[in-house]
């Protein structure tokens, strides 16, 4: 009877230190790789937009009266909309910088349990969504009526002057539009991860 019974907690360990299956541990890690490469395309595309508006100042000389010319210049600076936008973005590429030392680390960590991690890395994700998404429609709002104008309001549209910072300003939102899809996965991703760990206790 005793050796029966010291037979039992020995089994008892063996399960407990075991750990987590060899598959969850596979699909745990594979899930650590997507969220860095996530963190590195936002990352590149928060960059890229930044750099693309930066860059959208364009200049026109207008004829006044024979002999008298005046250059007016259009630039990002010259919008809120477009200011707030690069501003946005600049966090998003800050916060991505450092998430994604954060989610390299913790792949590299054996044994480590990250769903803390995972946790906090969903609240910072959706607060960002939100900023870098209303950033995007804010912009996008206003070189909408760059490109079409308002009768209504007697704002004239300007992108049949301005194409190449129109076309800047419309690359810039496209990429700012992948930035939220992104970070829209990302938030995702945490939340099944978290719910995967949930469920296996």
């Amino acid at each position: 009877m005793s050796s029966f019974d010291a037979i039992i907690p020995t089994q008892a360990n063996a399960v407990k230190s075991s750990g987590s299956p060899p598959e969850y541990k596979s699909s745990t890690k594979k899930f650590e790789v997507f969220d860095a490469a996530l963190r590195v395309l936002l990352f590149a595309t928060a960059l890229v937009a930044i750099i693309v508006m930066a860059t959208s100042k364009q200049t026109k000389v207008f004829t006044l009266l024979p002999g008298m010319t005046v250059l007016v210049v259009a630039k990002f600076d010259q919008s809120p909309a477009f200011i707030y936008f690069v501003a946005a973005l600049s966090v998003a590429c800050l916060y991505s910088i450092i998430t994604v030392v954060l989610s390299i680390l913790a792949s590299m960590k054996k044994g480590g349990d990250t769903s803390n991690l995972h946790f906090y890395f969903m609240m910072f994700d959706v607060l960002l969504l939100g900023i870098v998404a209303s950033a995007t429609s804010a912009a996008g709002g206003v070189a909408y009526i760059g490109l079409k104008g308002n009768s209504h309001t007697g704002w004239a549209k300007i992108c049949n002057v301005y194409g190449s910072f129109c076309f800047h300003v419309a690359a810039s939102i496209v990429l700012s539009l992948i930035s939220s899809i992104t970070l829209l996965l990302l938030v995702w991703l945490s939340i099944y991860v978290l719910f995967k760990k949930i469920t296996r206790r």
